[in-house]
C-alpha cells in the first residue's frame, strides 16, 4: 500500500524541481533494466510474439516519446489543448519518428527495422533527456508552472515508469532477472462488508490526470462482501486440483475458446512437482508459496476461479470504493483484473496522446492496482490500467466479490 505522503498523488502534482528529479530517476531506472538485458542477451534478441518488444526498440521509443511531446513540440505549454498534429522539427536521431512511433510503426515489423546500436541509443536518450530538462528549466524560469504547462513532462514521467514495468514482465518472461522488483506480501484472509453506497468515479485533482480518468460521475455500489486481498496461490491451487482447468462449465465461451487453443491444465508458469506446485520465477522453479498471492493469470482465469467457487470479479466501483475506504484492503501486489470492458467514462475527450486510450476501449479489460513490478509514482486506486483478457505475462491477479 501506498505510504503517506501519497507518492502518486505528488507525483502528478510535482513541480519542476521535484519533476526533474522523477524524470532522471526513470530513466536511471530505464538504463538499469537496459543492462540487465545487454548482460542476458549479447545481441539483444528476444523471439517475436505480441508480448514482447525488441530491447533495441523500447529504449529508443521512450526517448523519442520524450522529444516528441516535449522539446520538439511547439504546443509544448499549452497541456490537453495542444495540436497533436502539429507540426515538429526535426529529431535529434535522425529518421527516429519512422522507428520509434509506436502509432505509426507496426509491432511486428520491429523485429525488421534498422534500429541503431546501443552505443547510439544510449546517447539519443542522453540527449533527449538532458534538452528535456533544459526546457523543463526555462519554463520555470519564465513563470509558466501550472498543471497546463506541466502536464506533457508529467506524461512522459508516466510513459517511462509504464515501459520500465513492462521491462521487468518482460524479463520475467524471457527468464532474465531485473530489477526493481518487490517481494509480494502475504494474503490475508477474510472478507470486508461493503455497504450500498454511491462511489465517484475519476480523478478528483488537482494535478495530472490520464484521459480515461477524468468526468467523474457516481456510480451505485451495492452492499457486497468482497476479498481482503487478492486470491492466493493455495486458493487457486485448489481450483487447479479439483479439475477447474478439464470443467468447460467453469468457463465462458471466450474462455473456453483461450484454453482450447493454449491447451493448458494450470497456470502458464506453474508446474507440477510431487503433491505440489513450482513455479517459474525469472527463469528459476521455486516451490509455490501459498500465501503469497496468485500472479501471472489472465481473465478467463480469475473469471473460471469465481464461477467455481461462486463468486464474482468486482467492479471498478465496488473495487476502488474498498480501496480508498477501508483501511484492511490489501492492495498493490498484483494488478487485479475487474468485472468491466475497459470503457470511457461519459463525456470522455481524448488527450493528445490519442493512441493512449480511445483505440483500445471494449477490446481491453479493465484493472485495478498496482504490482510488485510498479513504481511507486504509479500506485493509486483511480488508476485504470488496461489489458487484452488472454494476457498472462503481467503481473496480475485478481480478488473476489460475494454475486
Amino acid at each position: 500500500m501506498p505510504s503517506n505522503p501519497d507518492p502518486a498523488a505528488a507525483a502528478r502534482s510535482a513541480r519542476p524541481d521535484a519533476l526533474a528529479v522523477a524524470l532522471v530517476d526513470a530513466r536511471a531506472q530505464t538504463l538499469k533494466s537496459f543492462d540487465a538485458w545487454a548482460a542476458a542477451l549479447p545481441n539483444l534478441a528476444v523471439p517475436q510474439r505480441d508480448e514482447l518488444n525488441p530491447p533495441l526498440w523500447e529504449l529508443g521509443h521512450i526517448g523519442w516519446f520524450q522529444e516528441w511531446w516535449t522539446t520538439r513540440n511547439p504546443q509544448c505549454t499549452r497541456g490537453v489543448a495542444a495540436d497533436p498534429d502539429v507540426v515538429r522539427p526535426a529529431a535529434i536521431l535522425p529518421g527516429a519518428d519512422a522507428l520509434y512511433d509506436s502509432g505509426r510503426v507496426a509491432h511486428a515489423t520491429r523485429w525488421g527495422l534498422p534500429l541503431p546500436d546501443a552505443a547510439a541509443t544510449r546517447a539519443y536518450l542522453a540527449q533527449s533527456l538532458d534538452a528535456t530538462l533544459a526546457l523543463l528549466a526555462a519554463t520555470q524560469a519564465v513563470g509558466k508552472v501550472d498543471d497546463t504547462s506541466l502536464y506533457f513532462y508529467r506524461l512522459c514521467l508516466f510513459h517511462e515508469d509504464m515501459h520500465n514495468e513492462a521491462a521487468r514482465y518482460m524479463g520475467h518472461t524471457l527468464g532474465v532477472p531485473m530489477p526493481g522488483v518487490a517481494p509480494a506480501r502475504a494474503c490475508t484472509e477474510g472478507v470486508i462488508e461493503l455497504s450500498k453506497v454511491l462511489h465517484r468515479l475519476g480523478w478528483p485533482g488537482p494535478g495530472f490526470a490520464f484521459d480515461n480518468e477524468l468526468c467523474g460521475h457516481d456510480v451505485e455500489v451495492p452492499a457486497c462482501e468482497i476479498d481482503a486481498s487478492p486470491v492466493s496461490n493455495a486458493r487457486f491451487a485448489a481450483f487447479v486440483d479439483a479439475g477447474g482447468y478439464a470443467n468447460a462449465a467453469y468457463w465462458s465461451e471466450s474462455g473456453r475458446a483461450w484454453l482450447a487453443g493454449m491447451g493448458r491444465t494450470a497456470p502458464r508458469f506453474w508446474r507440477r512437482h510431487g503433491t505440489g506446485w513450482q513455479r517459474q520465477w525469472f527463469g528459476q522453479w521455486v516451490e509455490l508459496e501459498p500465501q503469497l498471492p496468485a500472479m501471472n493469470l489472465n481473465c478467463f482465469e480469475a473469471e473460471a476461479w469465481c464461477t467455481w467457487a461462486g463468486r464474482t470479479l468486482p467492479t471498478e466501483a465496488q473495487w476502488e470504493h474498498a480501496a480508498l475506504t477501508m483501511p484492511d484492503f490489501q492492495w498493490g501486489d498484483v494488478w487485479e483484473w475487474s468485472a468491466d470492458a475497459f470503457r470511457p467514462y461519459p463525456g470522455f475527450t481524448p488527450h493528445p496522446y490519442r493512441d493512449y486510450s480511445a483505440p483500445w476501449f471494449e477490446s481491453r479489460r479493465l484493472l485495478k492496482g498496482a504490482s510488485i513490478a510498479t513504481d511507486a509514482r504509479m500506485r493509486h486506486p483511480r488508476y485504470r490500467n488496461f489489458f487484452t483478457p488472454e494476457r498472462d505475462d503481467i503481473f496480475a491477479g485478481f480478488r473476489s466479490c460475494s454475486q
